[in-house]
């Protein structure tokens, strides 16, 4: 798409043209999409900011980042909030931080669940760690699991103690997903604690975990 049609579709009235435009972007540089992208920050429509959100994680320049940071603060739409966390996460390490503080911040599971898949895909181990502790001490249940999953890709980092521990202590959580999840997360480990632990759980009242727990061992 030429570029001056883009700047008329991105003033359509229907978002689906708008959305068209803001995709057609990515083939402009960062100096051409970065402002054009930008302007629409506050667009009413929120597929369209989400769109936004994702094509500026393209454009690595310091403005791009900074209009991320905006997004996540600001906008409304956990969708949209979510969708700009991962384009965060595309900076590297510099957005680690950015991330753990959006996660303190933000506690929609949308939100959360995407900052903690962002991180367990970058070499951040400790705001990994943090997110994790973060998230299994909020009420959200999807987000829990999460945090469970995320200590168990922990397993070959140097954090991989410290989430050992944090399993070991849920294995006889109250809830049932929870230990489902610590038994799966516990087969990454091959510290004695950890085999030990899966004996436990393919001994435990709920069907579920024991399935969890046996899994590996069936195939």
């Amino acid at each position: 798409m030429e570029l001056h049609e883009i700047e008329i579709e991105l003033q359509n009235a229907d978002f689906q043209y708008r959305l068209k435009a803001i995709s057609a972007l990515q083939d402009y540089p960062n100096d051409v999409a970065v402002p054009l992208l930008t302007s629409h920050l506050q667009d009413p429509e929120f597929l369209v900011r989400s769109f936004v959100a994702r094509e500026l994680g393209r454009q690595k320049t310091s403005e791009s980042f900074a209009a991320l940071l905006q997004i996540i603060k600001f906008d409304n739409t956990p969708n949209v909030r979510a969708e700009a966390s991962n384009s965060l996460s595309l900076f590297g390490r510099i957005s680690a931080s950015h991330l753990v503080q959006t996660f303190v911040r933000d506690d929609h599971w949308l939100v959360r669940r995407s900052i903690l898949a962002a991180l367990a895909e970058m070499e951040c181990p400790e705001e990994l760690l943090e997110v994790c502790l973060l998230g299994l001490a909020g009420e959200d249940a999807a987000v829990q699991e999460a945090s469970v999953d995320a200590l168990g890709a922990l397993a070959s980092s140097r954090q991989s103690g410290a989430a050992l521990s944090q399993l070991l202590l849920l294995k006889d959580s109250e809830f049932e997903y929870i230990r489902v999840r610590v038994a799966y997360a516990l087969k990454h480990f091959y510290a004695p604690e950890a085999k030990e632990a899966l004996v436990q759980l393919r001994q435990d009242t709920n069907h579920r975990v024991v399935g969890a727990a046996m899994e590996d061992l069936i195939h």
